[in-house]
């Protein structure tokens, strides 16, 4: 009865602690952070202009490749090409954001060996940084798709403001994977190698470039067991069709991915008293 009585506290007070430890160190993770997306374009003449002119560019290329050489068509929409595009840059900015925190994770602990001998550096923030660089890439190229979605449509949608929200289990989730790949990452080289057919994989079978009504029904269960899938389809329904998000799925989600946060943010704090010595 005694053991059972502690588990139930720790379980009921480990969310505090992970969240009052990210608090704590708010602004080295803000530093490393901006670090991390000036670093991306260091060197370059234009710089953090890329972070703009990328994404610009691959919805032109979305936009030409899919209405005029495919000469694609979403199931029940508009014949407007520009629409078509939107909806793929959609998909493809909210999965990017996932597979930039689970592509780096694997070699996040690794490439930084320095913070490791660091006795009182937080190395449970790495992925946090990877994470928040993403995010700051993700919002430029939101941004974008609202200008887009504003001139295709001319106008905005309220289910706009729903963003952030659909957003949080999306976060949730690469930011328990990335803590779980990099603790893995330090005793299991081969990992990085592996998590990169995953992630080339998944972006496969998630409906990005497809709907998901055009997936066989003996084949559902691929895109039911894929979390990133109804996350992809909620952003669509509010961004670009102005529909609310599926609250079943957000809700479902939500619980997927606080559990992945939680639990990977556990197997890293376990793990990562050994990484020195591996290292």
């Amino acid at each position: 009865m005694r053991l059972f009585e502690m588990l139930l506290k720790k379980i009921f007070t480990y969310p505090v602690f992970v969240f009052r430890s990210l608090i704590l160190n708010k602004e080295l993770i803000r530093q490393l952070t901006w670090r991390e997306v000036i670093t991306r374009y260091k060197g370059s003449y234009l710089g953090i202009l890329w972070s703009f002119i990328t994404p610009m560019l691959m919805l032109v290329v979305y936009t030409f490749v899919y209405s005029e050489i495919f000469n694609s068509r979403w199931p029940n929409q508009s014949d407007n090409t520009m629409q078509f595009a939107l909806i793929i840059f959609t998909g493809l900015t909210t999965f990017n954001i996932f597979a930039e925190v689970v592509s780096r994770a694997p070699t996040l602990i690794i490439n930084n060996t320095n913070y490791v001998k660091r006795v009182v550096f937080p190395l449970e923030i790495l992925p946090v940084t990877i994470l928040g660089s993403a995010l700051v890439q993700g919002a430029i190229s939101l941004l974008i798709l609202l200008v887009g979605n504003l001139l295709t449509q001319g106008t905005l949608y309220w289910s706009n403001l729903l963003i952030p929200i659909v957003l949080i289990p999306l976060i949730l989730l690469a930011l328990g994977l990335g803590w779980l790949l990099a603790a893995l990452g330090v005793y299991f080289r081969d990992i990085g190698q592996i998590i990169g057919v995953i992630v080339q994989a998944l972006m496969l079978l998630t409906p990005i470039f497809y709907s998901s009504e055009a997936i066989p029904e003996y084949l559902q269960f691929i895109y039911w067991g894929n979390p990133i899938s109804s996350i992809v389809e909620n952003m669509r329904q509010i961004a670009v069709f102005g529909h609310a998000p599926n609250w079943e799925m957000l809700f479902s989600n939500f619980a997927v991915g606080l559990f992945i946060f939680f639990a990977g943010h556990f197997v890293f704090r376990r793990l990562k008293g050994g990484f020195a010595d591996v290292l």
